[in-house]
């Protein structure tokens, strides 16, 4: 009897360690914002994005500015604070196509060393109870098609590697520019059923002409897919009511909308900013349950940007560290996430 006692205590002690290890490894934030550990693989219901049981949640977040100019902050200590001190739940993977100023994806750029930091900052959103966008960002390409056949290989390469993740998102083409609908749309047919030939149900964002600012074009000629989103990006200096407007109506007409990208300065990134235009487009997205990513999460020196560009340190920044904007994201995360 003593010696069934004792290996029935080794297995439970065993047992007890291996679920603590196991538990230590990913956090899981009990915070009631919706995270991969509660909602688990998201789907679009009726017009809205949903937990994996079909209620709908909201992911508010950040996106880098790129892989190559923000590989620093790619570190466990900032995920940590992102997710646990600011709250986010969402971190966006920007992975410059072409590039501006600097090379890119396509143009030249390390094709490796970008893709292992796309798994890193996949792993830590993982670990920090996190969803991660990966994002194909064209911008100066313009037309999605130019590199497709990149982009497969691409979305190949990381629907494989991803299927079983229930954090990630796919954006397959940041903004689209000079260049009509119907050609986006007919990148989005090539591409979606390559990731679904591998990733069956995970959500795509799928984006639009004029650098992802006409969805009325899209309501009239949507996707045939199912788990489909449409990115709108904003910058709340430039665009204001007009584009409210807009988004407003095609939310209630059911188109599914994401807004992957926003700013709080002018469209350049750079000033002015304007934070009650800012504070009127948040409570816009919150009344229509529509999920968003401020950028950037930075330290270029731009308006945009949530840190100074003179603050050396890579992690554990205080409210001294951030710029106007940053600051504004604390105060506006904190006032979401507690409602």
């Amino acid at each position: 009897m003593k010696k069934v006692l004792c290996i029935l205590l080794c297995a439970v002690t065993a047992l007890t360690f291996f679920v603590s290890c196991s538990n230590s490894k990913n956090a899981v934030y009990k915070d009631g914002r919706a995270r991969p550990s509660s909602c688990g693989s998201l789907k679009v219901v009726d017009g809205k994005l949903c937990s994996q049981k079909g209620e709908p949640v909201m992911l508010r977040g950040v996106s880098i500015n790129g892989l190559v100019t923000s590989e620093a902050l790619l570190n466990e200590e900032l995920f940590k604070e992102l997710s646990k001190d600011v709250g986010a739940n969402l971190f966006r993977i920007a992975n410059y196509t072409y590039g501006v100023g600097i090379v890119g994806y396509c143009t030249g750029g390390n094709k490796e060393r970008h893709k292992e930091d796309i798994a890193r900052a996949v792993e830590l959103a993982k670990k920090e109870d996190m969803y991660a966008i990966i994002d194909w960002h064209i911008l100066r390409d313009g037309n999605p098609n130019t590199y497709i056949e990149d982009a497969k290989e691409f979305f190949t390469e990381m629907a494989q590697t991803y299927s079983d993740y229930n954090n990630v998102l796919y954006e397959i083409c940041n903004e689209p520019n000079g260049v009509e609908w119907e050609e986006v749309k007919s990148y989005a047919e090539e591409i979606i059923p390559i990731i679904r030939r591998y990733d069956s149900d995970s959500v795509i964002i799928v984006g639009n002409p004029d650098w992802s600012k006409d969805l009325y074009t899209v309501s009239d000629n949507p996707l045939d897919f199912d788990n489909i989103m449409y990115t709108f990006h904003f910058y709340a200096a430039t665009h204001k009511d007009e584009f409210r407007a807009m988004v407003k109506t095609v939310s209630h007409y059911g188109l599914p909308v994401f807004v992957t990208e926003f700013g709080v300065t002018a469209a350049s990134g750079g000033h002015p900013r304007d934070l009650e235009s800012a504070d009127e487009w948040i409570e816009l997205l919150e009344e229509e349950n529509i999920s968003y990513c401020m950028w950037a999460w930075s330290k270029a020196p731009e308006a945009c940007s949530t840190f100074k560009s003179n603050v050396p340190k890579t992690s554990g920044f205080e409210k001294e560290d951030y710029t106007e904007s940053g600051i504004w994201l604390l105060e506006t995360l904190e006032k979401r996430n507690s409602l």
